[in-house]
C-alpha cells in the first residue's frame, strides 16, 4: 500500500486514498507503540546477568531490525503523504480551473443573450445588474490569481508533467481575458444606449415643456383692464425668461447628438426629433415676442381708455358747468362773473397756430398772460392720447378702429367744450362792451 503508485485520477478519488491512508497511519502509529514496548521488553533480557535464554547480541540485532524497519516504514507513510496532498493539490487545482471555465461560459452565454434595453428604465435595471455582474467578476479575478499562484507553485515542485498544468492554466486566461473583453464591450453597449435614452427623455422633456409654453404664448387672454394686463404681462415676461435659459439646451442638442453612438446618432427618427425641438422652439420664441407686443398694446389701449374716461369725466363735468352758467346783464354781476370766469381759469381762444396733426381737435389759443394749470393739463393728457391712439394706428393693432372711434369721441367732446368756453366768453365780452358804452355815454 505504501508503495503503490496510484495517486488518484481525480479530487475525489485522492480524497478518498488519503482518508485511506490516515487509517493506515493510524494503524502503523498504534503498531509503533505496541513494538516499542517489545523492543522495551527484549532489551531487558539483554542485560540480565547469569543465565542469559538468548545471546544478547542477537537480542539488540533484532530490536535494531524491527526499529529500523518501523522507521522505514514511516517514512513510507510520510513519503505516500506527501505524494497524495500533491495529487490532492494537484487535482484541486484542476478542479478549480473547471469552475472557473464553468462560471466563464455560464457568464459568457448571459452575455451573449442580454440586450441593451428598449427604453430608459430597462436600461437603468441592465446597468445595476452589470455592475453586480462586474463586482463578482472581481471577486472571481482574485480567486482566479489565487489559483494560477497554486498552480506555479506545482510546476515549481516539478512532481508532476508540467504540460497539461500550462496548457489548462493558457486555456483558463485565455478565455478569461475573452470574458473581460466581452464584458467591457457589453458594458460599453449599455453606457450608449443609456446614453441614447437620456437624450430620448431629455428632448422628450425638452418638447413637452416647449409645447406646454407654446400653449401659453398663444393664449388669446389679453386681459380686461390695465391692472389684469399688467399681471399677465409680468407672467409672459418670466416665461420668456424661462425660453431664454432653454435656448442653451436647445442649442446644446446638436452637440449631444455628436455624441452618441453611431447606431444611434445616424438614425433617421432621432435627427427629425432634434429638427423638430429646434423649429418648435423657433415658434414658441416668435409668439413670445409677438404676445409681448400685444400684451404691451394691449396695455397701451387699456391705459388710454382709463385716461380717456378720466378726461371724459372732467369734460362732462365742465360742459354742465358752462351749460347752466347764465350771463348777467348788470354791469357788476358781469365783473364777478368775468372775475370768477378767469379765476376758473376760462382766458381760452380758438387755435392760432397752423392746422392740427390730430384729428378735428381744436387747440386754445392763450389770449392772456394767466392760463389755467387744470386746463394745461387736461390738455396735454388729451395730446398723449391723440399720440398714443397714433401710433397704435400706425403699428396695424387689431382694435385701430375701436380706439380711433374713442379718439375721435374725446376730441369732438373737448372741441364742444372749447367751443362752449367760446361762445360764453364772447357773451361776456358783448355785454362788457355794451356796459362800457353805456357808461361813457
Amino acid at each position: 500500500l505504501l508503495v503503490s503508485k496510484d495517486l488518484g485520477k481525480h479530487l475525489l478519488e485522492v480524497e478518498d486514498l488519503l482518508q485511506k491512508h490516515g487509517l493506515l497511519e493510524a494503524d502503523i502509529s498504534a503498531q509503533t507503540e505496541r513494538v516499542q514496548a517489545l523492543n522495551a521488553a527484549a532489551l531487558k533480557f539483554s542485560e540480565l546477568e547469569g543465565y542469559q535464554p538468548c545471546d544478547p547480541q542477537i537480542i539488540c540485532n533484532r530490536v535494531n531490525h524491527v526499529q529500523t524497519c518501523l522507521e522505514e516504514l514511516g517514512e513510507l507513510a510520510g513519503k505516500r503523504r506527501k505524494e497524495l496532498e500533491d495529487s490532492r493539490q494537484l487535482w484541486a487545482f484542476f478542479q478549480e480551473m473547471e469552475e472557473a471555465e464553468a462560471w466563464i461560459r455560464e457568464k459568457e452565454q448571459i452575455l451573449a443573450a442580454k440586450t441593451c434595453g428598449r427604453d430608459l428604465s430597462s436600461v437603468l435595471t441592465l446597468t445595476t445588474k452589470h455592475k453586480s455582474m462586474l463586482g463578482e467578476l472581481g471577486s472571481r479575478r482574485a480567486l482566479l490569481h489565487q489559483a494560477m499562484k497554486r498552480g506555479e507553485q506545482i510546476l515549481a515542485k516539478k512532481r508532476f508533467s508540467p504540460g497539461g498544468i500550462q496548457e489548462k492554466m493558457r486555456e483558463v486566461r485565455l478565455r478569461w481575458k475573452k470574458l473581460e473583453e466581452v464584458t467591457g464591450l457589453h458594458q460599453q453597449r449599455l453606457q450608449e444606449a443609456l446614453n441614447f435614452f437620456q437624450f430620448s427623455a431629455e428632448t422628450d422633456d425638452l418638447v413637452a415643456w416647449l409645447q406646454d409654453t407654446y400653449r401659453i404664448v398663444s393664449s388669446d387672454d389679453f386681459g380686461h383692464d390695465d391692472y389684469s394686463t399688467q399681471a399677465l404681462l409680468r407672467k409672459h415676461r418670466a416665461v420668456v425668461e424661462e425660453v431664454e435659459k432653454h435656448r442653451a439646451a436647445v442649442l446644446a442638442l446638436r452637440k449631444q447628438l455628436a455624441l452618441l453612438a453611431p447606431e444611434h446618432r445616424q438614425g433617421v427618427d432621432v435627427q427629425i426629433r432634434v429638427v423638430e425641438v429646434e423649429q418648435l422652439y423657433g415658434e414658441v420664441a416668435e409668439v413670445a415676442v409677438l404676445r409681448q407686443q400685444w400684451l404691451q398694446d394691449a396695455l397701451a389701449v387699456y391705459r388710454m381708455f382709463s385716461e380717456v374716461h378720466a378726461c371724459e369725466v372732467w369734460v362732462d363735468e365742465k360742459e354742465q358747468w358752462l351749460e347752466r352758467m347764465e350771463v348777467p346783464e348788470e354791469l357788476d354781476e358781469v365783473e364777478v362773473v368775468q372775475h370768477r370766469w378767469v379765476g376758473a381759469g376760462w382766458e381760452w381762444g380758438p387755435w392760432c397756430g397752423p392746422t392740427s396733426p390730430h384729428r378735428s381737435l381744436l387747440h386754445p389759443c392763450p389770449r392772456f398772460e394767466s392760463l389755467d394749470q387744470e386746463m394745461n393739463s387736461v390738455m396735454g393728457r388729451i395730446l398723449d392720447v391723440n399720440q398714443v391712439v397714433q401710433q397704435l394706428v400706425d403699428g396695424g393693432h387689431p382694435s385701430s378702429e375701436e380706439v380711433r372711434s374713442c379718439q375721435d369721441h374725446l376730441n369732438s367732446r373737448w372741441n364742444r367744450v372749447v367751443e362752449l368756453v367760446e361762445r360764453k366768453k364772447g357773451q361776456l365780452s358783448s355785454v362788457l362792451k355794451i356796459q362800457n358804452y353805456l357808461l361813457e355815454c
